[in-house]
């Protein structure tokens, strides 16, 4: 058998494994993502725009949505500023117990919302041990939400700054660059992109958010209802397509987030 066979043996088992793989891929994406999604949308058309857009912008939904986005938009810009800050420290310093910490950091993506929840409730309740009461508030809610978001940009920064090479921020020093000018433009073009990515992941993630919500903000309409409890209160009244009229809008904006974000990125990396 000659070597061009064997090759060209090889490149179409290659390719038949990548089809393979590829396919097996698509599938499960379109049953657990794609599929669902698509039949949220569709059942959100139902009735067609004219209720759909009638379902988005009752007083209670439009209430529910305005705060949902509002409040993830401060916790991205609080999670972008803090998470940054803490993953800095992660990597940069040394102090008694920095591996509890660090372990602690995921603690949020372990713990069940709800728990989550009650215990923000009882720390920062009406009978808070803290003497802090920001429940059935939109403070509370921020709280919360500020609670299951905390890994999304510390995990997303750290790994950079693990890798970001020393002899760089060396090199600058040895010219004369003060520390804040190294930061400026040594360090941080390296972490915006990560910081954007961990950014936009807490403020989708905000968005959803129900089990830490539901007990701290009280659910009072109009003033502390989020979204998705919004969406189980039009379930629990038998109104399917206006709950997924309220998710489909939720849906998009996380979509558009994440779009710009991308294009965000490439834009940077054209111009780095």
């Amino acid at each position: 058998m000659s070597t061009q066979t064997v090759v060209s043996r090889g490149a179409l088992s290659q390719k038949r494994g990548t089809a393979l793989g590829l396919g097996a891929a698509v599938l499960y994406l379109s049953l657990i993502v794609l599929i669902p999604l698509a039949a949220v949308v569709l059942r959100s058309q139902e009735r067609g725009l004219a209720y759909f857009w009638e379902a988005v912008t009752t007083p209670d939904a439009w209430a529910a949505l305005s705060l949902t986005i509002g409040a993830s938009a401060v916790v991205a810009v609080i999670n972008l500023f803090m998470g940054t800050v803490i993953a800095w420290v992660l990597v940069r310093d040394r102090f008694p117990g920095k591996a509890v910490v660090d372990t602690l950091i995921d603690l949020p993506f372990a713990l069940p919302t709800i728990v989550a929840g009650l215990v923000l409730l009882a720390l920062y309740g009406p009978k808070s041990p803290l003497g802090v009461d920001v429940a059935y508030s939109r403070a509370g809610v921020v709280l919360a939400l500020l609670f299951v978001t905390l890994p999304f940009v510390v995990r997303t920064v750290q790994p950079v700054l693990l890798e970001l090479d020393r002899d760089m921020e060396q090199a600058a020093a040895s010219l004369g660059a003060s520390t804040a000018q190294i930061f400026r433009r040594v360090i941080l073009p390296n972490l915006v992109p990560a910081m954007l990515s961990g950014t936009a992941l807490a403020f989708s993630r905000s968005m959803a958010e129900i089990g830490s919500v539901v007990l701290i903000s009280g659910n009072l309409p109009f003033k502390t209802q989020v979204a998705s409890v919004q969406i189980f209160g039009q379930i629990e009244t038998d109104n399917p397509v206006g709950a997924a009229a309220v998710s489909t809008v939720l849906l998009v904006v996380a979509l558009v987030t994440l779009v710009l974000l991308d294009l965000l990125q490439r834009w940077g990396s054209r111009r780095g």
